[in-house]
């Protein structure tokens, strides 16, 4: 990634290190012990100047290229030892403090060993050669002063730099981890979106396949009896009145689960509401025969609700998939741990419609594993169809009779 340049440090190392070369020969006065300065304008004092500013130049482009650029601003300021090896060539290490600051800061310290290492070579170097200018005598005293110069030049900016590298690495990988826990809360809301979709879209299927399966069925009877019964004809249009009106409460009750001030006071479908949606179906003509158990059923309140549903769905299959079969609905007793909910349906009189979209077994199947139940479906040897449901039980929430 390209980073942009940093015209501002750039600058800020220009009026430093050409402020410094300006007061240079008023702090070189005799008896300083600095040694000998260029004077102000003239040729050496003037290349000082240029190698200075060039080292400016560079360390501007330092975050883009400190590879190079750390090696390169060192390297300038040997241009100087011919020319200037006096105190006015230590000026040169400003820039190579500001570059070390500046690449360690964006890159970090393993990626730059080389140029750093490269950096200070050259800095020793130049240090070393210029030593007998500011006054070291033998060689054992230049190196003495050149190895220290060069670790306070490039050791301190590292230092510096490393924190602020350190800060920022610590500031990206928090902001990472806020990004990714973010995508965690996105992706579960997203799961728990898509369960509250599945499992309404399974409650209005639950719910149209019932009512609208019976208002079928009575439709159909009002035509064949318009003629020649016109009395149960009419009879027929109010139940299938009261059905329409059914299927508008139920959806009122689904929708208000949708809502903060729903009432959570709402009746819920229980074992005891089976024999009141088998009497429906018998006033819509169905053939039903319904047997409960003689004794209480001690079965939780939200597998009372699967059991509702279950047979629910069993009937409005068999009118769409078996109309006019006869139908039986069973509630055994207790056996051990479990209860037995059968459906069964009779050999069809009538054609029937075709393969349904296959939601209403998916939705048995899936509230009876929230549950812990088990459920079994297919056809029966005299070529009608059977679901049964075995729940486990529970705390008693209703009784079955």
């Amino acid at each position: 990634m390209s980073r942009p340049p940093h015209p501002w440090a750039a600058l800020g190392d220009a009026v430093a290190s050409i402020g410094m070369l300006l007061l240079l020969p008023s702090a070189a006065a005799p008896g300083s012990g600095l040694g000998p300065v260029p004077d102000t304008g003239n040729a050496e004092w003037w290349a000082v100047a240029v190698v200075l500013l060039l080292q400016a130049v560079a360390v501007a482009w330092t975050a883009r290229a400190p590879g190079v650029v750390v090696p390169g601003v060192a390297g300038m300021a040997l241009v100087l030892v011919p020319v200037s090896p006096g105190p006015a060539f230590t000026l040169t290490a400003v820039a190579v403090m500001v570059a070390v600051f500046l690449a360690v800061g964006a890159r970090g310290v393993r990626p730059l060993r080389v140029p750093l290492l490269a950096a200070g070579v050259l800095l020793a170097a130049g240090q070393f050669v210029t030593a007998g200018a500011r006054g070291a005598s033998g060689t054992g005293a230049a190196l003495v002063g050149a190895v220290p110069q060069t670790v306070l030049v490039i050791g301190l900016p590292l230092l510096a730099g490393s924190v602020i590298a350190a800060r920022r690495n610590a500031h990206e990988a928090r902001r990472l981890e806020l990004e990714a826990l973010r995508r965690e809360q996105e992706a579960l809301l997203a799961a728990t979106i898509s369960q509250q979709r599945t499992a309404m879209s399974r409650e209005l299927h639950d719910i149209a396949a019932h009512h609208l399966s019976g208002i079928a069925m009575m439709a159909a009877a009002v035509a064949r009896q318009i003629d020649t019964d016109p009395a149960a004809a009419k009879q027929s249009v109010g139940q299938i009145r009261e059905q329409s009106r059914a299927v508008l409460t139920d959806l009122r009750r689904l929708v208000g689960l949708l809502r903060e001030d729903a009432d959570a006071a709402r009746p819920v479908e229980t074992l005891d509401a089976v024999a009141a949606l088998v009497r429906a179906r018998r006033a819509a003509g169905a053939e039903i025969s319904l047997v409960l158990p003689a004794h209480e059923v001690a079965v939780g309140p939200l597998g009372q609700l699967v059991a509702y549903r279950m047979v629910q769905e069993s009937l409005a299959n068999a009118v769409v998939h078996a109309p006019g079969a006869p139908c039986a609905v069973e509630i055994g007793e207790a056996e051990g741990e479990w209860l037995a909910i059968t459906v069964r349906n009779g050999v069809p009189r009538g054609p029937d419609e075709g393969p349904g979209s296959g939601f209403g077994l998916v939705g048995m199947a899936e509230r009876a594993k929230l549950v812990g139940a088990a459920l079994d479906h297919g056809p029966t040897p005299e070529g009608g169809w059977e679901v049964r449901l075995r729940l486990p039980l529970g705390e008693t929430a209703g009784a079955a009779r």
